[in-house]
């Protein structure tokens, strides 16, 4: 991870709940990253998905991180100021052959998968899209979702030959083991990192877009680094299979490839992951009940 450029590096949380000692930890490690090589730290709102975002959750997030002691550039990049990007990114895949428009639904895929025993999943448990949709007849996919189409899904097949072979990643965090309480990862370099292989083909034929959603996190995310010069992306092990998916896109859309670190997770007294989703215990709770930044660095291991 070594550059004679300024590295940059980012947190992006979602405004969709408070944030916890897990989203604590991936900044904190941003900001420790950043300020020993120099580098600068970005902070981005991910409210692509405005049907969740709420204005108190942004405010709490600039809040939090202050209380942690962070600093960060200005402006803040919010994704939802942003859709255009996402658009013209979507185009250039649709140009290419690479999107179809699907209407199924998931409950539609769900009833399928459960009717067939070993029906393949996803990195994140879903049952892969059976293909329903590609074997119709194309159509300029970002116009049929424009007029009321139900999602926008990559024919993985067809982007798979096209990015052909050596899709991989420089990776500079420990590969995927055992969950820890104590994350206790080392902020410092770790040398030159290590080659993983991607393997797209995991994710299916993955939706990029939805008629509620004007673009997916995976197609977001890739733009948004991209267009912010992010050289480093240091992020969850949760998200690990994901980069796979990202190298590809990344690959389709000729744009260039971070450095990848992938912490260890924060995890309760049950070792479970903390999430929004089950009311993790929210910082700005502990800090009512007297934690101080340095109590949440105890805790997470920094």
């Amino acid at each position: 991870m070594t550059s004679k450029e300024q590295r940059v590096f980012r947190f992006a949380p979602s405004p969709n709940g408070f944030l916890h000692l897990g989203h604590a930890y991936s900044a904190l490690l941003n900001f420790d990253l950043a300020r020993q090589c120099g580098g600068r730290l970005l902070l981005r709102i991910e409210d692509i998905d405005t049907g969740r975002a709420r204005p108190e959750f942004e405010a709490a997030i600039y809040e939090d991180l202050a209380w942690l002691g962070l600093d960060w550039e200005r402006p803040v990049r919010r994704q939802s100021e942003h859709f255009g990007d996402y658009a013209r990114a979507l185009e250039r895949l649709d140009t290419t052959g690479l999107l179809y428009a699907c209407d199924c639904k998931r409950s539609d895929i769900e009833r399928i998968a459960a009717g067939k025993p070993g029906w393949p999943r996803d990195p994140d448990g879903s049952p892969l899209y059976p293909g329903t949709c590609c074997v119709k007849p194309r159509r300029k996919a970002c116009e049929v979702l424009a007029k009321g189409g139900v999602a926008l899904r990559l024919d993985m097949r067809m982007a798979s030959t096209l990015a052909g072979q050596g899709l991989m990643w420089r990776e500079f965090g420990a590969l995927p083991g055992a969950e820890r309480s104590d994350p206790a990862a080392s902020p410092r370099d770790d040398g030159e990192g290590r080659l993983v292989p991607a393997d797209p083909a995991e994710w299916g034929d993955v939706v990029l877009a939805r008629k509620d959603t004007p673009a997916s996190y995976h197609i977001a995310v890739v733009v948004d680094d991209a267009l912010q010069g992010v050289t480093d992306v240091v992020r969850g092990k949760d998200l690990f299979a994901a980069t796979s998916l990202h190298r590809l896109l990344q690959r389709l859309l000729d744009l260039p490839a971070p450095n990848y670190r992938h912490h260890g997770l924060v995890l309760d007294e049950k070792g479970e992951k903390l999430a929004k989703s089950v009311a993790s215990t929210a910082l700005r709770a502990l800090r009512a009940d007297g934690w101080t930044p340095a109590d949440v660095r105890r805790r997470i291991g920094l």
